[in-house]
């Protein structure tokens, strides 16, 4: 099985409802799992956890209702203006690497001018580490993840102008 299969199988069980999924043939496992991460769980109401998670959230915008609406519309105010430019898009489930390791730069910070094919970020994926190159010249203009972030396919990881 190559990388473009692997990558086609994780976008499809990515946006389907499977919870988990497996696959096994003389050579080949892949074994996929959406029951780890944060947003499934709130997803899920069943779950034992969900309630716990779903009780905070209600009561956290009612109880403080005018203070997340005023951070709310000034946070995409403020995007919408500095932000321009194409956004480049995960093309796996993962998690996201703006540098090759702790103690390395980050690959691009806002302002940088990148080009086409130059790695932006890496998603390891499966243990595997997945370049994310620059769809054309430009200049950063937002980075849209945090290092070490689960990112979903299609999120925007970040912006080229």
């Amino acid at each position: 099985m190559n990388l473009n299969d692997i990558k086609d199988l994780m976008a499809q069980f990515d946006q389907s409802s499977l919870r988990e999924f497996s696959y096994k043939n003389g050579t080949d496992e892949l074994q996929f799992s959406k029951n780890e991460a944060r947003l499934v769980s709130e997803v899920t109401p069943p779950v034992a956890p969900a309630p716990v998670l779903a009780t905070p959230s209600p009561v956290a915008p009612s109880s403080a209702s005018a203070e997340p609406v005023t951070e709310e519309v000034q946070a995409p105010a403020e995007t919408s203006v500095a932000a321009e430019g194409d956004i480049v898009e995960s093309p796996l489930v993962g998690v996201a690497y703006l540098a090759a390791g702790p103690d390395k730069p980050a690959f691009v910070t806002v302002g940088d001018s990148v080009k086409k094919g130059q790695t932006l970020v890496i998603i390891e994926a499966m243990k595997v580490m997945n370049e994310i190159p620059a769809p054309k010249d430009g200049v950063v203009t937002e980075i849209l993840v945090s290092n070490e972030e689960m990112v979903e396919f299609g999120k925007g990881l970040v912006r080229i102008k």
